[in-house]
């Protein structure tokens, strides 16, 4: 089994997730790049049951934020899954690659399309 942590800048939101998840994304949506502050965001998306989280964390439209350092972590939805941004994993990620693209139409012209599915807004 593999148990990957990660946090905020600060550390006090801190969080777990075990086992491979359903599906790795790019997402080049408006929201994802103003939370960001880049022209894209990497999330990965997890079974509920696989996640644990310590510390108080806030929202905003669902997307889970360190109240402290302001650090985007992880988002929960109603539909038994977690979305962990990649990029606040404690150990560099190079294993979990995109299988899909969001939000193409919105990609920065300079940036090439991962070979990966590709969807003009949302997946279907």
């Amino acid at each position: 089994m593999i148990i990957r942590s990660g946090s905020c800048l600060c550390g006090k939101v801190q969080y777990s997730v075990k086992d491979a998840p359903i599906r790795i994304g790019l997402c080049h949506c408006t929201d994802c790049r103003k939370e960001s502050g880049s022209s894209f965001a990497t999330f990965g998306i997890w079974p509920r049951h696989a996640f644990e989280s310590r510390g108080a964390v806030k929202y905003f439209h669902g997307r889970g934020f360190c109240p402290e350092c302001g650090s985007r972590v992880f988002s929960e939805s109603d539909d038994d899954e977690i979305e962990i941004r990649v990029g606040s994993l404690d150990m560099a990620p190079t294993d979990l690659e995109p299988t899909y693209e969001l939000w193409v139409k919105r990609r920065e012209n300079w940036l090439s399309p991962l070979s990966v599915s590709q969807f003009d807004e949302d997946r279907t």
